[in-house]
């Protein structure tokens, strides 16, 4: 059965980012994830996860603080020192914080840069970091991002992410699989996700329009939670969403999907 976990960049917010660590526990959640931990020593962030009795599942490479690398910067050749310098920053905090495994993100992709340098780049900068990740025996994952709320994020489809996990051909990379994104590129999410399963290292969840709570929009997710366990994901979901009110206000939707999981399995 598919576990959740509160993805702590996005939910709780109305408190600083150590407190949200004992809300998350409170609201139920046994495991969280967390889009950059670079701000805070990673020691303070162990010391609230083990007071809380939380695992920590996910966080992303270092991503760039100004605006051309806040997306990320993978796919940014005049950037690979800065890339793969924060390979070595993000091992640092996943060891001490014991995550197995990590986010990374292509940014968007720079004026005036050729197609096939961009992805040249990012396709060697993803084996560097498969590479170290699997001397640490973590899992890589890279994740597509939607050209509406993104545009010219340079990857933003699952078939676009699975060819490039081809060309890597690392064991240890995976897709991460944003079901808001794939609904916002392509749709058909039944079917993708069930033909690129085997591909797919974890998934995260918000619906659409708004990128609001499962339930608040177009997706239906009771399907989406009962047909995930029918093919068979046994990974994380994160709750990778922009709550309409305050976090434990919005939660009833997690409440019946754990029921309806239960039920079925």
């Amino acid at each position: 059965m598919p576990r959740f976990a509160a993805n702590l960049s996005m939910l709780f917010t109305e408190v600083p980012l150590l407190d949200r660590f004992e809300r998350a526990a409170r609201a139920g959640f046994s495991n969280v994830e967390l889009q950059s931990p670079y701000e805070v020593p990673a020691e303070l962030l162990r010391d609230r996860l083990q007071a809380n009795r939380l695992q920590m599942v996910l966080h992303n490479l270092p991503a760039g603080s100004d605006e051309a690398g806040k997306r990320g910067m993978a796919c940014h050749p005049d950037r690979v020192q800065e890339f793969r310098a924060g390979v070595a920053t993000a091992l640092r905090y996943a060891s001490v914080l014991g995550v197995p495994q990590l986010n990374c993100l292509a940014g968007k992709a720079p004026a005036g840069v050729s197609p096939s340098l961009l992805h040249s780049t990012f396709v060697d900068n993803l084996r560097y970091a498969a590479e170290a990740l699997a001397q640490a025996g973590l899992k890589l994952l890279i994740e597509p991002i939607n050209n509406h709320d993104v545009p010219g994020f340079w990857l933003c489809r699952t078939d676009q992410a699975v060819a490039i996990l081809d060309e890597i051909g690392a064991a240890n990379a995976f897709v991460q699989f944003d079901v808001y994104h794939a609904q916002r590129s392509h749709g058909e999410l039944a079917q993708t996700l069930q033909r690129y399963l085997p591909r797919i290292g974890h998934i995260q969840v918000a619906d659409n329009p708004g990128r609001h709570e499962p339930g608040s929009g177009e997706i239906n997710y009771d399907f989406i939670f009962a047909h995930l366990d029918r093919i068979g994901y046994r990974g994380y979901i994160g709750c990778e969403y922009t709550p309409a009110g305050t976090t434990e206000a919005g939660l009833g939707w997690l409440e019946q999907a754990r029921r309806s999981l239960r039920a079925t399995a």
